[in-house]
């Protein structure tokens, strides 16, 4: 009688030149070499003095509770784009509902406080010295008025107000303007972000210490073709001033720009690149492009928009704790199709007329479209308990 027929024994096997056991799956060979189903415990290392391959310690090692504990491959990035739609939908919401109230949306308000003659010659950017927009250059805003804009934003449902420049990187001078028009915004009572270019050492700390919460800089593409958008400037740029805000202690808002005649893989690459940030973005602006005449995009072509609930969906299951937010182009989408990205996890939108140069769904479109969707913004004062109770209800998934 063979002696698989009354026990198995584990046979061990030898890679990179070290002896480690499978031990996860349920089918083995016993000494005579026939498969046979085994039970076996899973050997102590210690004991043995042995050390497993990578994908068996991949195996063995319990998940970390941080949301950036998995690293995404882009193969498994554009595996989740291949889901049937209304599959990938579903995951998504579902994961969005255990991480966020699926009905409570975050406002932000963007302004360019100082709009054209950007160096940098973005494919995308209408602000770019580089391309006949039509676009002029204009000085720094006032401190006042900019801080009456974000004063009519909060008054509206605003809790976030966002200040774009166009530069490649303040100079120390732009930084102590800068920081006074962050500590008048914060006196307001509202979260601050900017988007000011690429930092040198010690301006991320100086614009923590005046009262910024976010700073924005998005990683634009895929790496891969990074150099196929911008040409001044390299993906690893971004990268390092990334790791300058986040060593001064402020939240990222880190996002990208879909549309922009990228194959499906290059989405993927774009969307793994900021899922493996660690940690990743408190806050993701997924934007479509918006096409403006002078630009070298200007004649892209039209993304599908179920691509676009996709990148959203994808987004949320590669990034589960994160803010996604519907950026640019959300003057081009029907409402229906904006209900359907609310549904795969999107949870913030820019809310006023206009996102830096380009036009923005105006706000009482916006009050209107959120109350079709029984939708309500985070933060809102509610004057009683009742009514908080009536209008926010408790959300509970089991599952």
């Amino acid at each position: 009688m063979p002696p698989c027929a009354e026990t198995a024994t584990l046979r061990p096997r030898l890679l990179s030149g070290r002896l480690f056991y499978l031990n996860r799956s349920r089918r083995r060979h016993c000494d005579c070499g026939r498969r046979v189903s085994v039970i076996a415990p899973l050997p102590i290392l210690k004991e043995h003095n042995m050390t497993v391959s990578p994908i068996a310690l991949r195996r063995k090692t319990v998940p970390k509770p941080h949301p950036t504990a998995r690293y995404w491959k882009k193969c498994d990035v554009e595996a989740l784009f291949s889901l049937p739609f209304l599959d990938l939908v579903f995951q998504a919401a579902e994961l969005h509902r255990r991480h966020f109230n699926p009905r409570e949306i975050q406002l932000s308000t963007l302004m360019s406080i100082k709009t054209g003659g950007c160096p940098e010659d973005c494919a995308y950017c209408p602000q770019s010295a580089h391309h006949n927009t039509n676009l002029g250059k204009e000085q720094m805003m006032d401190v006042d008025e900019i801080v009456a804009k974000a004063r009519i934003a909060k008054s509206r449902g605003a809790s976030r107000f966002c200040m774009g420049a166009a530069w490649r990187g303040p100079k120390p001078k732009d930084v102590a303007v800068v920081s006074e028009i962050i500590r008048a915004v914060k006196a307001l009572g509202m979260e601050t972000c900017g988007t000011f270019g690429m930092l040198e050492e010690g301006m991320a700390e100086d614009f923590k210490n005046a009262g910024l919460d976010y700073y924005n800089h998005n990683l634009d593409t895929d790496p891969d073709r990074y150099n196929d958008i911008i040409h001044t400037r390299r993906h690893e740029d971004r990268m390092d001033t990334l790791g300058k805000v986040r060593n001064a202690g402020l939240k990222v808002c880190c996002g990208g720009i879909v549309g922009m005649n990228e194959t499906r893989a290059e989405r993927a690459g774009l969307i793994a690149s900021l899922a493996n940030l660690d940690p990743q973005p408190e806050s993701v602006p997924i934007n479509q492009l918006v096409k403006v005449e002078g630009t070298p995009l200007a004649d892209a072509e039209d993304l599908d928009w179920t691509e676009f609930v996709r990148t959203i969906a994808v987004a949320r299951i590669t990034m589960p704790e994160s803010y996604v937010r519907l950026s640019a182009g959300r003057s081009g989408m029907p409402e229906s199709m904006q209900a359907m990205c609310f549904l795969a996890g999107a949870n913030s939108i820019f809310y006023g007329d206009k996102l830096l140069t380009t036009e923005n769904p105006g706000e009482d479109g916006d009050r209107l479209l959120m109350e079709k969707l029984d939708l309500y913004p985070l933060q809102f004062e509610l004057e009683t308990e009742y009514e908080a109770a009536r209008q926010k209800p408790k959300i509970r998934v089991d599952y």
